[in-house]
This record gives structure tokens, C-alpha cells and sequence, in this order.
């Protein structure tokens, strides 16, 4: 219910903490950024435009939302109704081709610059002019004020707006019955006692003895800090292996989402070699009608763990993957912040804890912007940020299934995630002809892994002739004893001293039996 505004500071609901806390070790990052960059082509008129910000922002309490601290602890600050953050920029003066240059730059740019949560605005936009009739919109808000269903929110409400101020008439927007302020307060309450208890229990029990983490190889190690930069490979499934996988899902009673998320666990339980696979995935968190209409952080994060132990048939381990998906979606209102407060796995700055891959199946209209007769375009790519060390994103391109896989660049080079994407494609495929094979037997390669394997069979058997490695060693320490063998950093051995090292450790080692 809404609660009265007496310019006292409101609680932050879960996901805000959270992200707030994100905030505070890593100010600079654009991790939690949500930007679109569009291209207009037609007769807009920038002060209806700038009214229509506006009136949003009168609208909508988030979009004038900063974070203050009181004893200690993060708190919401709503800001009176003002003006939007509207910028401004005419390119005209500037060459055709230097134009379109610059404003791809200014998008790159605007995508990836800090908030401050605690200074604001965690809302901006920015408009290019240029052309007569070519225009440039740049929206930008902080994750910790919004999500994907929020951004078809604005989108929608924006074009209402700007089409019936255009015409003269008022905007025909249903009154909010609350705001995001009121929905923390009501979750901090409603999440609190047997309630929170019993659903707490239920995930220490899905999650007690989960591995902390999913042990891929990397092509780099991991750095100190979590690296945001990322980049994405797309890919397109056939559409009779999408057809094939529907019905499959279909006749074990399950959805196309746990199908797929069951592949993708295989893949990742095959490229780790484990048996016991998390993976995270997003859920709207709008479980109240009255929050469908609202801009604010309602999305949470669900575990969802699969045990792949015993080599089990693909259909069979489909069906545990229902039953976890179930279950998860049964519990999905303990925030995934009070989750990991509650279980305390040992924290690395190094990985995300509980998980460190998700997994998404798309299924929201993002509501295209249209703006009266404007036509509209994507401007230019933002630039990619990875929350996390891989999310596949897939959706339903009519018949066929396309997605993304967004990868952290310093973990992962572009060729790996082309590999992984080929693995998950043809897993696919096998799964459609054969879905009793047991998933260590199903096939990954693709047709230019299995020429490359094919190829490397092939080659020479004498290459080594009959002498082991620890002979050619030797013979190489005798030959080149001044050549260096390894190098550390700075520090480096030449062959004559590591033979020395390892014949000192080898005599110790005899020494003592060994």
C-alpha cells in the first residue's frame, strides 16, 4: 500500500543493497549500466520530447531516486519532481561520415560512464541532432532503479506520452497504486519471520554442499577483481532441431526453458568435468499486480542447481531439472542477496558466489519505442559489459531459437566462446535424435573439431621415437645448458640449473625412501 512521504528516507529493498554494497567497492564500474542508443528518422519536436521526460519523471518515484547512508546503512532519497536529464548535442556541423563516427562514439561513451548513486541523476538521456530529420536518443538509468521490464515500461509510457502531448491531449495513463519505495517497505515486512524462515530453509537444503565454484578452463586466470568487459557471439538454431527439443520438452512435461537449461548444464558439466552444476537465472519478481506498471529493481536471481552424478539418460536428468526449476520458482521470493546471506560461502572478489553462469530464456515484448511516424533504428551498439563469467541469452525467433552467449573477455577468448556455442548447438541436435543417450556420451564436436581430430590422428607416430620426455630433457640440458628453460616474471632458469634442482629434490626424495 502506499505509505505518506514526510521527507524522511525510505528503506532500500534487497536488490538495492545489494547493489548499492557493489557500488561502494567498485565506484567506476559499468557493470550495472542499462543503456539504448536509438536512431529517429523524422520530424521530431525536441521540447515535446523533453515535456514527455518530464512528465515520467514526475511519474515515476525511481526515476528521481538517489542513495544516502544513515547509521551505516543505505536508504532512498526520492528527489521533488524536476526536469529530466536531458543533453543535448547538434553534430550537424561536422562531415557526414565524422557524424556518424561521433555519435557511435558518444553512445559507446554514455553506455559505459559511473552513476552516482548518491548524487544522481540515475536516470539521463542525451539527444543527438543529425540531420534535419535524423536524431540520436541515448537512454541510460543504474540497474539499481530498474530492470528489463522496466525498460518496456518507459518505452511504452514515453511514446504515450509524447504521441498525446503531440496531439494536444492528455496522456491516458492509469494512475500507479504505488511506488518502488513502497514495494521495499512491504517486502522487508512481508519477508520477515516463519514466512522468510521456511523459504530460507528450503534453499539451505536445495543448496547445502553446492561446489563455490564452476571450474571451467579459462584461457587467462582470474584477476584480483572481477573484470566487467565482455563481448557477445550469436548464434541461430535450425528450426527443426528448435521444433525437435519443443516437443521433447513437451512430452516429459516439461517447458522449453528446462530443456534448454538442462543442455546448457550439460555443456558446462562436460567442459568442467563436474557433476554438480549451478547455474543462475533472472525472474521478474512482479509476483503482485501491483507492481506490473512500476519502473524499479523487482528482478531476482534464482539458483538452480543440477546433479548430473551417475551419468544419467538426458530425458532422465531433464526430469530432475524440472524438479529443481519447480521447487525454485515455488521459493523465488527470498531476494538471491538474503540467500547468500543466509548460506555465508566463503566470498572471493574473484567470482560471483553460489554461481558464476546463467542462463535466460527471453520471452518479453521489449516494447520497440515508437515515437508518432518516427522511424526508429538501433544507433549503435552499446558497449558490453559481463556481470558474470558466461549468461547465455535465448529466444524464440519464430519457429528457430537465436541467442547470445556474453562472455568475460579476460577470461575467455572470442574462438572459446564460438566453441561453446558450437558445443551447445550440436548437443542440441543430439539430444533431438537421441534423448535416452546417457550426457557424457552425447556428441559435442563439430564437423570441424572431429577434421582437426581427424587430422592430428593422422599425423606422424615417430615424432618422439623411443625416447620419453625426461630423456629429451636431459639431452636438451646437455646440449643448450646456457638456454633458458622457464620464466617466472622477472626470474628465469636455464636448463643446466633446473636439471641441477630437480637432481637435488630427486636425491632428497631418495633419501627419504621414495
Amino acid at each position: 500500500v502506499p505509505l505518506p512521504r514526510d521527507g524522511e528516507p525510505l528503506p532500500v529493498s534487497f536488490a538495492q543493497q545489494r547493489l548499492w554494497l557493489v557500488h561502494q567497492l567498485e565506484p567506476e564500474s559499468p557493470a550495472y549500466n542499462m543503456a539504448v542508443a536509438l536512431r529517429l528518422r523524422g520530424r521530431l519536436d525536441a521540447g515535446v520530447l523533453r515535456r514527455s521526460l518530464d512528465a515520467l519523471v514526475r511519474r515515476h518515484e525511481s526515476l528521481r531516486t538517489v542513495f544516502a547512508v544513515r547509521g551505516g546503512q543505505p536508504v532512498q532519497v526520492v528527489r521533488e519532481a524536476g526536469a529530466a536529464a536531458l543533453r543535448v548535442a547538434d553534430l550537424r556541423g561536422l562531415p557526414r561520415s565524422a557524424r556518424e563516427e561521433a555519435a557511435a562514439d558518444l553512445a559507446l561513451r554514455e553506455s559505459l560512464r559511473p552513476f552516482d548513486l548518491a548524487e544522481g541523476p540515475l536516470f539521463r538521456t542525451t539527444l543527438l541532432r543529425l540531420d534535419e530529420e535524423e536524431w540520436g536518443l541515448l537512454v541510460g538509468l543504474h540497474h539499481v532503479v530498474s530492470d528489463g521490464w522496466s525498460m518496456g515500461v518507459l518505452v511504452a509510457e514515453l511514446s504515450e506520452v509524447y504521441d498525446a502531448l503531440t496531439a494536444g491531449r492528455g496522456p491516458e495513463l492509469a494512475e500507479l497504486p504505488v511506488q518502488y519505495a513502497d514495494y521495499a517497505v512491504w517486502q522487508r515486512e512481508h519477508l520477515s519471520g516463519e514466512t522468510l524462515e521456511r523459504q530460507l530453509a528450503w534453499w539451505a537444503d536445495r543448496l547445502r554442499g553446492a561446489p563455490p565454484l564452476l571450474e571451467l578452463p579459462t584461457d587467462r586466470p582470474r584477476t584480483p577483481l572481477q573484470d566487467p568487459r565482455g563481448a557477445s557471439r550469436a548464434f541461430r538454431l535450425p528450426a527443426a532441431t528448435s521444433r525437435e527439443v519443443r516437443e521433447l520438452a513437451r512430452r516429459e512435461g516439461a517447458t522449453l526453458f528446462m530443456a534448454l537449461l538442462a543442455a546448457w548444464q550439460t555443456v558446462l558439466a562436460r567442459w568442467s568435468g563436474q557433476e554438480d552444476v549451478s547455474v543462475g537465472t533472472p525472474v521478474a519478481g512482479r509476483t503482485r499486480a501491483e507492481l506490473e506498471g512500476l519502473i524499479g529493481f523487482f528482478v531476482n536471481t534464482l539458483v538452480l542447481r543440477a546433479d548430473l552424478s551417475g551419468d544419467p539418460g538426458f530425458r532422465t536428468l531433464l526430469g530432475r531439472v524440472r524438479d529443481a526449476t519447480l521447487g525454485a520458482f515455488a521459493h523465488q521470493e527470498v531476494p538471491f542477496e538474503r540467500l547468500v546471506e543466509e548460506l555465508a560461502p566463503e566470498r572471493s572478489l574473484t567470482h560471483a558466489p553460489l554461481f558464476q553462469t546463467m542462463f535466460a530464456l527471453q520471452n518479453l515484448d521489449g516494447g520497440e519505442l515508437r515515437l508518432g511516424a518516427l522511424e526508429m533504428e538501433p544507433l549503435a551498439p552499446a558497449g558490453e559489459v559481463a556481470k558474470f563469467d558466461l549468461e547465455l541469452q535465448v529466444a524464440e525467433d519464430g519457429e528457430a531459437l537465436a541467442g547470445t552467449l556474453v562472455f568475460r573477455t579476460a577470461l575467455f577468448d572470442a574462438a572459446t566462446a564460438e566453441r561453446m556455442l558450437d558445443h551447445f548447438q550440436v548437443l542440441l541436435a543430439g539430444i533431438a535424435a537421441d534423448p535416452d543417450a546417457c550426457v557424457r556420451e552425447l556428441p559435442l564436436a563439430s564437423e570441424a573439431e572431429l577434421r582437426t581430430l581427424a587430422a592430428w590422428g593422422a599425423a606422424r607416430e615417430d615424432l618422439l621415437a623411443d625416447s620419453t620426455v625426461l630423456e629429451q630433457f636431459e639431452a636438451q640440458a646437455a646440449r643448450a645448458p646456457g638456454a633458458v628453460a622457464v620464466r617466472s616474471g622477472a626470474a628465469s632458469l636455464t636448463y643446466a640449473e633446473l636439471d641441477a634442482r630437480a637432481e637435488r629434490i630427486a636425491a632428497e626424495l631418495q633419501l627419504r625412501g621414495v
